[in-house]
């Protein structure tokens, strides 16, 4: 305990309170020994980080059951990495740069549910950079990050049904698996679709309203 209090900078007697409050995990035991390993020393730093970027240690606790209880990276990926999407690997600092003070237990298990982040390690990983953007971008505009999780959740819903119909449609006169045109075509048609579904939505919002009859 000494030896991992010496490396991690901090006295002997915060590294106990942090086992107590469950901060960290306990040490591998050997009879009388107790072994301390890179494991440990990353959360400490990584609560370190934490408490600079001004999260509390009750906070911190919560993220770190968030973390323990959520899904690991392989049950996020699945079969297997998004085909056209890059995972993007976080230390929970950098998680809580990107969404500050959103960045809460309830959040973080609401994107582990729906598959955006899963566990590796004392790594988190982001399933799509993309997303990982659009979605910090959101939060910086004043949108809850809540709020963006939920219409993430209607998205995914609206999403799936497309793929459903462009698969089913494309595979009805191809014997391919995958046809090559699949998805250059699926997007071009989803994003004409989407721009056009804006401007009407746009420009019935900036009609006056109308004086009755």
């Amino acid at each position: 305990m000494e030896e991992l209090a010496e490396e991690a900078g901090i006295p002997v007697r915060t590294l106990r309170f942090y086992r107590e409050r469950g901060l960290i995990s306990p040490p591998r035991r050997e009879g009388r020994i107790a072994w301390y390993d890179d494991h440990h020393l990353a959360r400490l730093r990584t609560i370190a980080g934490l408490l600079e970027r001004g999260h509390t240690l009750t906070g911190i606790a919560d993220l770190a059951r968030t973390f323990e209880s959520g899904r690991d990276v392989a049950e996020v990926l699945g079969l297997g990495e998004p085909t056209e999407e890059t995972p993007v690997r976080l230390t929970p600092e950098q998680l809580a740069d990107y969404f500050k003070d959103d960045s809460t237990p309830e959040n973080l298990a609401t994107a582990m549910e729906l598959g955006y982040l899963g566990t590796d390690g004392d790594e988190i990983v982001h399933i799509s950079r993309r997303l990982l953007e659009v979605s910090a971008e959101l939060v910086r505009e004043g949108v809850p990050l809540a709020e963006v999780l939920a219409s993430g959740r209607r998205v995914r819903e609206h999403a799936d049904a497309l793929a459903d119909l462009f698969v089913a449609t494309l595979r009805a006169h191809s014997t391919e698996a995958e046809p090559p045109q699949l998805r250059p075509l699926a997007r071009a048609v989803v994003d004409a679709e989407l721009s056009m579904a804006l401007d009407r939505r746009l420009r019935r919002d900036a009609k006056p309203p109308q004086p009755p009859a």
